[in-house]
């Protein structure tokens, strides 16, 4: 079984779309990325055949109708990591490989939860290039126009539309925050749409309070490892820093992740963005 991604051959946004994710991602080999098994251009027909996944989307077990990722489930062995962390590190690998192992940096520019896939065992897996950028690992950010999703999008990328290793760390920080907290970055209201850093904003004056664990999932039940669910929501934090100096490193968020670092220390009041 595969999955069909299908383009709008008659717009130029979707034929560029197109273009790009088979340009970057038929290049690309890593457990945490969604492979891409062959493509299609004929006539106005635009289409990308990838490597079915069975779980879905990770927002749809987040925010669907009966959200089930709770944090005492394990895959087989009882010994490994809780599904929510695990989907976490998954993720952060798949940025390592982009911004650092490959021959080129990737910058993604679109990271958030619906565009991370999960297999049949809850693997996580970045999909969706179709707005990445390549650039030389050496290059300071170029501005490559703005494209992405409000909720996720960076504020100095928003200011200045370049695209950077930081900006999608940014992004990644809000699925961070996602994942423990069960609610969208961003929630229709009334036709209007939440300030986009609000969810990072309220965590964030929960962590000054010293409640950080008040902002979980009641989804996740009461057999949660507190320990884990507060690293991952302190590295949401650390990573969805207005301030893009003060952000980390996907390398440093991994080995916090991973307990091989201790949790940050962040300040009180979430910081206001420079650039």
């Amino acid at each position: 079984m595969v999955a069909v991604k299908k383009f709008s051959g008659a717009s130029k946004l979707g034929k560029k779309e197109f273009i790009t994710e088979v340009k970057i991602i038929s290049s690309l080999r890593h457990r945490n990325l969604v492979q891409l098994i062959g493509w299609c251009h004929e006539k106005q027909e635009l289409l990308l055949v990838y490597e079915f996944m069975p779980n879905g989307s990770l927002d749809s077990h987040l925010f669907g109708k009966k959200p089930h990722l709770t944090w005492a489930t394990f895959l087989k062995a009882p010994d490994n990591p809780a599904l929510r962390c695990k989907i976490s590190l998954g993720v952060a690998s798949a940025l390592l490989y982009l911004h650092e192992e490959w021959e080129k940096c990737i910058v993604h520019r679109d990271i958030k939860a619906s565009n991370i896939m999960l297999d049949s065992n809850f693997n996580a897996k970045l999909g969706d290039f179709g707005l990445a950028r390549l650039m030389d690992h050496e290059l300071q950010p170029q501005t490559t126009g703005l494209a992405g999703t409000f909720g996720y999008m960076a504020p100095e990328y928003i200011s200045t539309g370049r695209a950077s290793k930081e900006s999608d760390v940014y992004s990644f920080g809000i699925v961070l925050v996602e994942i423990v907290i069960g609610k969208k970055s961003v929630e229709p209201r009334q036709g209007k749409v939440e300030p986009e850093a609000s969810l990072v904003e309220r965590v964030w004056d929960q962590y000054g309070r010293g409640e950080l664990i008040s902002a979980i999932d009641h989804q996740i039940g009461k057999d949660y490892d507190m320990k884990q669910a507060e690293c991952v929501m302190t590295v949401g934090l650390w990573c969805a820093d207005p301030d893009i100096n003060s952000r980390p490193s996907i390398k440093q968020a991994i080995q916090v992740l991973n307990f091989e670092a201790p949790l940050p220390s962040l300040p009180h009041k979430m910081p206001i963005a420079t650039y």
